[in-house]
């Protein structure tokens, strides 16, 4: 570190811990939050679901959160150069990161494309159709491109301004704001007529529901909720400074996360029940079935847009962190500067994601192994490099660099004390890569292969 307090990436640090945490928070929360999570939990037990989420968090969330700041502010540098820093032979994984930052960000931003438009058709009351709006939407290749574009224009912007000025900046706006936003949705949704039924089937606990299944779901919604593999959370912990406390860090980021999950279950499920549509409907919730909850409710238009609005800052967040993966990787391997690497690395990944753009139009029919672009690109991050990454991650700290140096790192050593330092180090080293590779098995596939 210099005399102006830089990191070896030649970028100024967080400004404090809640700028990291709220970056952190940010890449965390994402639109898989707003829809998947109430899902969930209506599908696996209700209140019992959540609990075993809980769970989960505290076994699996936190302590690798912990894992990868760790090796970020070890290494000093973006997911490559942090791993090689630390060992020269393992800055493979760190590619693995930037890859899969580079493929997610590709096909996320059409879904950020999505959000936007939505926001100006809940103003209008257009998109109270549903899914026939949605049909003639992602028919119309044109346009969604010029949104895709837009969003991700919005991205670069933000990404380019550096990390206090644009990313950190970004974060402690759209963070506060996203909370708020689901806060009065959430409120508006409760207090419908026939809401309480949503309410109930969100948190009424029903055991009969617990199958081995919902255990799994619990583990895997944590793993994929907090973006674990990406990369991003290494980078951003490449900016912490050496007096910030990662565990408490950590366990702000995971809380953060949760707490958006559950009031993503009062904005969504009462308003569901209350107009008799399918809670289980999936992504589709989202960009169907809620316009059309929205185009019947008194004041509809207004609640649409401001919901629309914390889904834009929830993408946004997010793909920051995707792009500041690829971008930290582009300064420091190729010596661009932040404003050449975020406009280049934009235009590549924009290129690359536009096969996903044309999965609902015009390349609509084209599908490898059974999945278009879109669900393509989807499948081999959230289902098969996020996990890849996150065991290798755990082997890393486990048994290459070992949990004592980790440790001496997370304390800084030895003045923030760790005394749970022994139980963390067991999970990672034995616990986490067994649950993380069931994840992976019964997700990517693999066991389709063997029949």
């Amino acid at each position: 570190m210099d005399k102006q307090g830089k990191k070896k990436t030649g970028e100024v640090k967080w400004s404090g811990s809640l700028g990291f945490i709220m970056a952190a928070a940010g890449s965390a929360v994402g639109m898989g939050n707003l829809w998947r999570f109430p899902m969930l939990v209506g599908e696996n037990g209700g209140g019992a679901f959540v609990l075993i989420y809980l769970i989960c968090i505290v076994l699996v969330g936190i302590p690798m959160i912990i894992a990868e700041v760790t090796i970020g502010r070890a290494g000093g540098k973006d997911a490559f150069g942090s791993y090689r820093a630390l060992n020269p032979k393992w800055g493979g994984v760190g590619i693995l990161a930037v890859i899969t930052s580079f493929i997610g960000l590709s096909y996320y931003s059409v879904l950020g494309g999505w959000v936007i438009r939505y926001i100006f058709s809940s103003a209008t009351n257009a998109s109270k159709d549903g899914a026939a709006f949605f049909a003639d939407f992602t028919a119309d290749t044109g346009s969604q491109i010029f949104y895709y574009v837009i969003f991700m224009i919005l991205t670069v912007f933000i990404v380019a301004r550096g990390v206090q000025k644009g990313i950190e900046k970004a974060c402690k706006v759209m963070m506060p704001l996203l909370l708020v936003c689901i806060i009065v949705v959430a409120i508006r949704s409760c207090t419908l007529p026939g809401a309480g039924a949503g309410i109930e089937f969100f948190l009424k606990p029903d055991f009969s529901k617990l199958t081995p299944g919902a255990f799994l779901g619990a583990l895997g919604q944590v793993f994929f909720s907090l973006s674990l593999g990406t990369g991003a959370t290494i980078t951003y912990g490449a900016y912490l400074g050496k007096d910030q406390k990662i565990t408490n860090s950590a366990c702000c980021i995971a809380g953060c996360d949760t707490l958006v999950a559950m009031l993503a279950g009062f904005a969504i499920l009462p308003a569901v029940f209350a107009f008799g549509f399918d809670p289980e409907s999936g992504p589709s919730l989202m960009f169907q079935t809620l316009p059309t909850v929205f185009g019947e409710m008194p004041g509809g238009q207004i609640f649409g847009v401001i919901f629309f609005i914390l889904v834009l800052f929830a993408a946004a967040t997010t793909s920051i962190a995707f792009l500041e993966v690829v971008v930290s990787f582009a300064m420091n391997t190729f010596k661009l500067s932040r404003a050449k690497a975020s406009v280049i690395s934009g235009i590549l990944i924009s290129i690359a994601g536009i096969p996903s753009v044309l999965s609902f139009g015009l390349w609509s029919d084209i599908k490898i192994a059974g999945k278009g672009f879109f669900d393509l690109a989807d499948h081999l991050v959230s289902n098969v490099s996020l996990p890849i990454g996150a065991i290798l991650a755990c082997v890393f700290i486990g048994w290459v660099w070992k949990t004592q140096n980790a440790v001496k790192e997370i304390t800084n050593d030895g003045k923030n004390p760790f005394k749970l330092a022994p139980i963390w180090s067991v999970l990672v080293k034995f616990v986490l890569p067994i649950l993380i590779g069931i994840i992976f098995v019964t997700s990517s596939g693999v066991l389709d292969i063997f029949g």
